[in-house]
């Protein structure tokens, strides 16, 4: 699920990007070193790091809100595919198992009627060709290999879990990025810095593959502590992001087709696919 922990973390993760483009081993474009984390700053490691020359920016999230909820949501999507290490590939009255044990669902299908297993942890390939065979009538298993005798329609299927997100209620929050430095130079190199590269950046994409909107809303700065060496600037963002909920999702393996009298609403027919 998204809240406002992944827009702070979202945001700190662009400020570092945009300060070292090259990576912390490499010096910051900006010409002095930063310090960005999430939160707020821990006052004796600014002030140790303030004596050293290092700048701080810190991320932190403002009391002003509102709820932009507009609609219900759709429904759910898919934000992560199912993943598929197994194999089962049919062959005249034999299905072979392969591929690597994971938490998957592996179908064979005879004559119409269906038989899943559902793989376990400590599975192998032969285990699951084994215990198919156990719940398959007339049929041996020999390795990864399953025998089916006197059967005339053969399918084997194999479905995983992905992960699918609803988006439940949206809200607008503005997040603070303030920079904390010794000097008022350093102060304003990084803020410039950190400003230019936020300031066409509209859309933010979340890891549960949601979309936050962020807009530029007002700074502030200080003099007010420089008798203590600290100069601090506020650039205040504005973000309408959703709150979702996220949960696993079973790819089908067993779909049924049910045909049903519209007049009388008897089930004429209903069939394994």
């Amino acid at each position: 699920m998204a809240d406002q922990s992944d827009v702070i973390t979202q945001l700190a993760a662009m400020s570092a990007a945009a300060l070292y483009p090259a990576g912390t081993s490499q010096p910051s474009p900006s010409g002095y070193p930063v310090k960005v984390y999430p939160g707020w700053p821990v006052p004796n490691v600014l002030d140790a790091d303030l004596l050293a020359g290092k700048v701080h920016l810190s991320i932190y999230p403002l009391a002003t809100e509102r709820n932009t909820t507009r609609h219900i949501s759709e429904g759910w999507r898919q934000i992560q595919a199912p993943a598929h290490t197994i194999t089962a590939a049919v062959a005249n009255n034999t299905v072979a198992i392969s591929g690597t044990a994971s938490a998957q669902n592996v179908l064979i299908q005879v004559d119409g009627l269906d038989y899943i297993y559902t793989v376990q942890p400590s599975d192998t390939i032969n285990g699951i060709a084994a215990a198919l065979s156990a719940l398959i009538p007339n049929s041996t298993s020999s390795g990864p290999v399953v025998t089916i005798t006197g059967a005339h329609a053969i399918i084997a299927r194999v479905g995983g879990f992905g992960q699918v997100a609803r988006e439940i209620r949206r809200q607008e929050k503005q997040f603070q990025l303030s920079v904390w430095a010794p000097t008022p130079s350093a102060r304003d190199a990084v803020a410039k810095f950190v400003d230019t590269a936020f300031a066409d950046v509209y859309n933010l994409a979340f890891s549960d593959g949601s979309i936050g909107f962020m807009r530029y809303s007002h700074s502030n700065q200080t003099d007010q502590t420089q008798k203590a060496g600290l100069y601090r600037r506020d650039i205040v963002y504005t973000v309408d992001f959703a709150t979702t909920r996220v949960q696993q999702a079973t790819e089908v393996v067993a779909p049924v087709l049910g045909v049903v009298s519209e007049l009388s609403g008897q089930t004429i027919l209903t069939k394994n696919l």
